[in-house]
């Protein structure tokens, strides 16, 4: 059972743990402090639920279906772009350096951060192929009572992982006070934003 779990927490680590649209995504709302809480459980459940249906074996149909896939990753694309263009106007107006000096934090509205948040999470074929289509088929050797340890193990770091970064952001808040370390965190999420639009702009395209 250890095993497992560690086994299971090991490999969602080595998955979540990277520099991408998500993390991010949910480092920069964890400095404005911008319903941070919302954010992190949503990812936080994506997570769990996507794993989930991974590790039961019942979750291949999203990641073989190509139309589904297409679908996705279109919208992905298009969503991520117009994203990575308001981090890259944040980075030349100094938006978001203004939103925390200004002190008016939380001034996106709770519905649009949950969108953005459900958007940035799901609108990614690759979070499917690593919840569901990775990490299910390590599991899918396991026993009933070892997947039950593996998808603990697994969910166990992406609720570390999500609230860590979610609420431990706020201790940048002092080195986030100065403009040029916000313009270049907003021109890195743009840049990335780009990368993996294109991305998912090319898998639609190679995939006619």
């Amino acid at each position: 059972m250890l095993s497992e779990i560690l086994r299971g927490a090991l490999i969602s680590a080595s998955l979540i743990i990277a520099i991408g649209a998500q993390n991010l995504f949910v480092l920069k709302q964890g400095i404005l402090k911008n319903y941070i809480f919302f954010v992190v459980v949503i990812c936080f459940v994506c997570d769990f639920a996507l794993m989930s249906v991974g590790i039961l074996g019942v979750g291949t149909f999203i990641s073989t279906n190509l139309l589904i896939t297409r679908i996705l990753a279109t919208l992905g694309a298009i969503f991520l772009s117009w994203y990575g263009f308001s981090s890259f106007k944040s980075a030349v107006q100094g938006n978001s350096y203004l939103q925390i000096e200004s002190q008016n934090l939380q001034n996106s509205r709770l519905s649009k951060v949950i969108l953005a948040t459900l958007a940035v999470t799901l609108l990614n074929p690759h979070v499917y192929l690593d919840t569901v289509v990775i990490v299910g088929g390590i599991a899918s050797t396991l026993t009933n009572e070892q997947k039950l340890a593996f998808l603990i193990g697994a969910v166990c770091v992406s609720f570390i992982w999500f609230f860590g970064i979610g609420y431990g952001a706020r201790l940048l808040t002092p080195l986030f006070k100065q403009k040029k370390v916000w313009i270049i965190l907003d021109f890195l999420i743009g840049c990335t934003m780009f990368y993996i639009a294109y991305q998912l702009a090319w898998y639609v395209f190679d995939s006619y």
